[in-house]
């Protein structure tokens, strides 16, 4: 009996939900803003603009069950939309905007210091010249330990948050405590933040006698400008010859590209053009008044060397003139270009593809929308490029020839006109145990603690030179020290690299002092076989 009740119970329950179901779904679709549930583009629009994105995110706005912060759904949705695209058009949202312009712009607002927290402390490595903290008079080897009023040591604060609370608008001020030398009690220290310039160039020095080397990190607003500074001071110094170094150099502006190019040919050649998508050329030509045209010239190239170093490596090695040195560029021939939207955020957007003198368009494969673009670099590891040129492979379809019969080839980066391999022959498990748990660095860094007075009164290289040479107890000093932190000597394998080691104490210290990378790079010429190389061109050349 029971049971046949509760057979009829649960149907007539059910007809009777549905029914309710039924009429509460009609009442409310009676009352949403809309006439036909199967015609959603007749749904009320707000300012958007009707394209399937819009309706969908006003949809969203206006009717979902839930409440949708649709703008975040915006942002991710530029991100996904870029990433449909080439590798290299990115979408950059409005609190990213100032980071990732003040490297191409030259310049930022901050206090002035170069600074290290390898202890997790501020450890001021050198202050700009005539900047802020010069002129509150911070010195290389005071700790900042206190931030208005907040302590930053010994918290294993993310070294970005560090940089956040010192940075602020020009005029602003920002009150620090520091440690110096054995004084217990932080000093309070007052510094009103200013323009700081950001130098694309890293070092210009005379490396040898009637050899100018510099090193270029970016192609920024103001590196042309930098440059000729350069080359004035080093002509002043007797240069006759020039190593550019560009590995590493990432690019930056195209017109920088071109206006450094300029400086090193002869009138009339032809140094980039872009094409866009109609077909439309833009090609730019050398003048003739470039300040470097007469003198022999090797630029230094690897695999993270692109767009703009790229341009300048291509024009130079397509009109013969000067040596490429290094390895295979990166790889990327496209022009992008930055237009600003309206909430402040920006596209950088490929609009044309360049073209070096010859025709080459060095651009490496890629797939539209394609996530494995990064891999190339770890693939050429892989096949073995980085230690054999034999390893390399051309497309014999993108072949070119340059106007004194040189081959070059399109399709994968700049080829060096002398291929130089990673050299790994003297990196032992003791070296990279000594380096891989940045023990090296934290040596130095005590050791220039240690030594501060001499290092901070070293003006120029023949000081540096006497100092690092007085200390002939460098390496096995280091030794003991990293034997305290763990790593165990293997005289056979300190031995094995025994130049490596030595050139790498002396470079951080060096860069420790006022020289700061002119120093650094004055000491790894021993190891650096790029370089080494270069300089048996030019003396071949000279001959």
């Amino acid at each position: 009996m029971t049971n046949n009740k509760k057979g009829l119970w649960f149907p007539s329950l059910a007809a009777v939900m549905l029914a309710v179901g039924l009429w509460m779904g009609f009442t409310l679709a009676a009352k949403l803003p809309h006439n036909n549930q199967s015609t959603p583009q007749e749904y009320p629009t707000t300012q958007r603009s009707g394209s399937k994105i819009d309706q969908t995110l006003t949809l969203i706005d206006r009717i979902y069950v839930d409440r949708v912060d649709t703008d975040s759904i915006v942002e991710n949705l530029m991100h996904e939309l870029m990433s449909q695209l080439d590798p290299h058009s990115t979408y950059i949202p409005a609190k990213d905007m100032q980071e990732i312009n003040e490297p191409l712009e030259g310049e930022f607002d901050g206090i002035g210091v170069v600074f290290n927290m390898t202890t997790d402390t501020v450890v001021v490595l050198n202050t700009v010249a005539g900047g802020p903290s010069y002129k509150a008079g911070i010195l290389a080897g005071d700790r900042i330990v206190i931030v208005d009023g907040d302590t930053v040591a010994g918290r294993k604060m993310p070294q970005e948050e560090v940089i956040g609370r010192l940075r602020g608008k020009r005029g602003t001020k920002v009150r620090v405590g520091i440690l110096r030398g054995n004084n217990p009690a932080p000093v309070d220290v007052e510094i009103v933040r200013d323009k700081i310039p950001l130098l694309s160039i890293d070092a210009a020095f005379m490396i040898r006698p009637e050899i100018g080397f510099i090193r270029l990190t970016s192609f920024s607003r103001t590196t042309h400008q930098e440059f000729l500074k350069a080359v004035h001071k080093l002509r002043s110094e007797g240069m006759k010859k020039l190593i550019f170094d560009l590995r590493s150099n990432s690019g930056g502006y195209l017109d920088q590209a071109i206006a450094m190019t300029n400086e090193f040919l002869p009138e009339g050649e032809l140094i980039v053009y872009t094409e866009d998508r109609v077909g439309n050329q833009q090609k730019e030509y050398s003048t003739g008044r470039g300040t470097l045209t007469d003198i022999p010239v090797v630029v230094l190239i690897d695999d993270y060397s692109a767009s703009s170093s790229e341009i300048l490596a291509g024009a130079l090695q397509d009109n013969d003139r000067g040596t490429i040195v290094g390895r295979r560029s990166f790889g990327k021939g496209l022009v992008q270009s930055q237009i600003p939207l309206s909430d402040g955020s920006a596209l950088r957007l490929t609009v044309a593809r360049y073209f070096t003198p010859t025709g080459r368009s060095i651009q490496k494969p890629y797939t539209m929308g394609g996530s494995d673009y990064g891999d190339d670099i770890l693939e050429r590891y892989e096949h073995g490029e980085m230690f054999s040129a034999d390893n390399i492979q051309f497309n014999d379809s993108l072949r070119y020839t340059t106007p004194k019969g040189k081959v070059v080839y399109g399709g994968g980066g700049i080829m060096p006109d002398v291929f130089v391999p990673i050299d790994t022959l003297n990196m032992t498990p003791y070296y990279y145990a000594a380096t891989g748990l940045n023990v090296l660095y934290r040596y130095t860094m005590e050791y220039a603690d240690l030594h501060r007075r001499e290092i901070n009164a070293i003006e120029n290289l023949e000081q540096l030179e006497a100092f690092l040479d007085g200390d002939e107890r460098l390496l096995e000093d280091f030794v003991a020290y990293a034997e305290r932190k763990g790593i165990e000597p293997n005289q056979k394998q300190i031995a094995t690299s025994e130049l490596l080691l030595r050139s790498m104490l002396r470079a951080y210290i060096a860069r420790n002092t006022s020289l700061q990378d002119v120093g650094y790079f004055s000491q790894i010429v021993p190891i650096d076989e790029t370089l080494l190389k270069a300089f048996e061109i030019l003396e071949q050349e000279e001959q």
